[in-house]
């Protein structure tokens, strides 16, 4: 499990009052990160430019290249995500700790509509917030992001569509990995 970041901690923080703390993690399974590491032991993720026969090319790129078109991945994804979010606060004067998620499985989603889990659970969420504003759910005038708009009818939306949640109050905490890199916080 990796600490990264990601632009939805951005907007979250801003539209969220009180908010104190926000992280996004992300798990990858050792045969990816043992692929990753070997691409990038022999440059090929580097995005500055190199010389390659009088030629400039950027390595990062001829990867992509190379790579398989991720529409093609579906029939062999097998596996399942698992998209969650813990909230940790007061509520009503007391301590709480909720943990809601969804797990959706690669080959169901191929089998509905021939694509794996990842770009389904993009998908989905997407096609939701257009038909939240195509119906007039949603109505304010300009740009806005998710969290800036009332949930409860997405969120049920998510539950009819596809992507059910389930919700866990007082989920335990796993351990974070530690390390001694003082330009790294965990806390």
């Amino acid at each position: 499990m990796y600490l990264l970041h990601h632009e939805e901690i951005e907007s979250l923080a801003k539209n969220i009052p009180g908010v104190k703390r926000i992280r996004f993690f992300m798990t990858f399974g050792q045969s990816y990160l043992t692929h990753m590491k070997c691409l990038e032991d022999v440059g090929m993720l580097r995005t500055d430019p190199i010389m390659v026969d009088g030629k400039e090319v950027v390595p990062l790129q001829v990867l992509k290249e190379l790579l398989p078109d991720p529409a093609s991945l579906g029939p062999r994804t097998v596996g399942k995500t698992n998209i969650g979010c813990i909230f940790n606060g007061i509520k009503d004067g007391k301590k709480k700790s909720i943990y809601i998620y969804n797990v959706c499985d690669h080959q169901e989603c191929y089998k509905e509509v021939e694509s794996q889990a990842v770009s389904y659970t993009t998908g989905v969420p997407a096609m939701i917030g257009s038909m939240m504003v195509v119906t007039g759910l949603w109505k304010k005038p300009g740009v806005f992001n998710l969290e800036e708009m009332d949930p409860d009818p997405y969120m049920e939306a998510l539950n009819k569509f596809g992507l059910p949640w389930k919700v866990v109050e007082n989920p335990v905490p796993v351990d974070c990995y530690k390390t001694a890199d003082p330009s790294v916080h965990m806390d």
